[in-house]
């Protein structure tokens, strides 16, 4: 070690001083080496922040694509329903021997309650099939179609 030497004037004290601090600031240097300092440190929050903002906007985008994705597929999914509950009643009614018009007034959402449905139709409509009458219902005839209603019946009784 060297020897101790007397500071007399204000020149000495402040160098010994001057390289004792310059030593700390080396040993603090190497010790905090890696670290960010206070000012980095904030510019990667800000940096951070606005990427998460960025993030956090795409997020928002995304989610309102798969809610309008959703309802779209929803709309979709009811038509389609309709559609398959329309064609089921459809086919239903013929099985039944029911009218086309007839259809709109079939109720229920599955193929048993619109086959009791159509049944219960069939059975207020009675069993008609609009066919026409088996004879004529018509009272007043003029005289030239009278003869040749009965010629006609004349024909049909001698089976000619």
């Amino acid at each position: 070690m060297a020897e101790f030497q007397t500071i007399e004037t204000q020149e000495q004290l402040d160098a010994v001083i001057s390289d004792r601090i310059n030593q700390e600031k080396e040993a603090l240097a190497k010790q905090y080496e890696g670290y960010l300092s206070p000012d980095d440190a904030k510019a990667k929050k800000e940096e951070y922040e606005k990427q998460i903002g960025n993030l956090q906007a795409a997020l928002n985008d995304a989610n309102e694509k798969i809610a309008n994705h959703d309802r779209e597929i929803a709309e979709r999914d009811s038509k389609i329903k309709g559609y398959e509950i329309t064609s089921l009643k459809t086919k239903i009614a013929r099985e039944v021997g029911l009218s086309y018009e007839a259809i709109d007034f079939l109720k229920g959402e599955d193929e048993n309650s619109i086959r009791v449905s159509a049944d219960s139709l069939k059975i207020l409509m009675g069993n008609s099939k609009n066919e026409p009458p088996l004879a004529s219902d018509e009272k007043n005839i003029s005289g030239a179609d009278t003869a040749l209603r009965n010629t006609l019946k004349n024909l049909t009784s001698k089976g000619e």
